[in-house]
């Protein structure tokens, strides 16, 4: 990428006032017009504009003002930036070979089978595909769905293992841990409910002697009386 002076026209300024450099000379080097340049020495299109030194901001050397100064003829050069900044590439669509595009279908489909949990999105980051086609195959509408077989997208080389997990473990975050119930909310079976009486050591039932004789008592009372013979 070739390198780009720092605010021309702050610059063209601070050079119109501190050097005695020709207008077509500021112009090139601030890629500007010389009449633009001439307005600028004239006070009417530099108002408002602070100058810009470019020595302090490593743009331009002293050297190469002072060879200019005494060259008319002489174009003015940027000074080699001390540090370069890496370009910042921006993050496009995976790409998968045209080899390996017939094998995306059998990859999704292992995905949706295997992974339910990733979203279309996931599916689209780790393939390649649209969603459209993410939908035909959940669908088992795709124009291919009799033929397809589930294949693992690592080891079709369409994604890493790295990529597989990381998108796996932020659909779980998403989705979240599944709530444990209530305490109470469940209902009870009834067997549980049931109350087993107490049994003694020995396996027998404990029998206990105040019901006895109160059954007892209830059947005398029901029972009708005899009547006597006379």
């Amino acid at each position: 990428m070739a390198q780009q002076l720092l605010m021309p026209k702050a610059t063209a300024v601070w050079l119109v006032d501190n050097t005695a450099l020709s207008f077509d000379q500021i112009a090139q080097f601030c890629k500007l017009h010389p009449l633009e340049v001439k307005a600028i020495a004239d006070g009417e299109a530099s108002q408002g504009i602070k100058g810009l030194d470019p020595i302090t901001t490593g743009q331009l050397s002293r050297e190469e003002i002072s060879l200019a100064e005494a060259n008319p003829d002489h174009r003015l050069k940027l000074s080699e930036p001390k540090v370069r900044v890496p370009e910042t590439k921006r993050k496009s669509p995976r790409y998968t070979p045209v080899s390996k595009r017939q094998d995306r279908p059998n990859a999704i489909l292992w995905l949706v089978r295997n992974h339910p949990e990733l979203k279309d999105a996931q599916v689209s980051r780790l393939v390649g595909t649209t969603k459209s086609t993410i939908e035909q195959i959940r669908g088992r509408t795709h124009w291919n769905a009799v033929n397809l077989t589930p294949m693992d997208p690592v080891t079709l080389g369409l994604c890493t293992q790295i990529d597989l997990d990381l998108e796996v473990e932020r659909a779980a975050r998403t989705r979240g841990a599944v709530a444990a119930p209530e305490h109470g909310s469940v209902l009870v079976s009834a067997r549980e409910t049931e109350v087993a009486e107490p049994v003694d050591e020995h396996g027998d039932k404990e029998i206990d002697a105040d019901k006895v004789f109160a059954k007892l008592s209830s059947m005398k009372r029901t029972e009708p009386e005899e009547d006597e013979d006379y």
